[in-house]
C-alpha cells in the first residue's frame, strides 16, 4: 500500500502542481541519496511542504 500511495502521489504532484522536485521528494519523506547535496540541503522546506500538502488535501479526500 505505501508504494501506490507514493506513487499516486508522485504522479499528481508532478502533473497537476508546479511544487519543485525537492519540495516534492521531501513530502515523501525521501533521503537525499547523494552526499554532497545531502551535505549542503540545510533546510528541511517545512513550509513549502506545508503548501504542498495543502494542495494535496482536496485530491486526497475526494470520492
Amino acid at each position: 500500500m505505501p508504494h501506490g500511495f507514493r506513487s499516486s502521489f508522485r504522479d499528481w504532484a508532478a502533473e497537476e502542481t508546479d511544487h519543485p522536485r525537492e519540495v516534492i521528494e521531501a513530502g515523501l519523506a525521501r533521503v537525499i541519496q547523494n552526499k554532497v547535496e545531502a551535505a549542503y540541503a540545510r533546510s528541511d522546506l517545512f513550509e513549502r511542504r506545508r503548501r504542498l500538502m495543502d494542495d494535496w488535501a482536496p485530491y486526497e479526500s475526494a470520492p
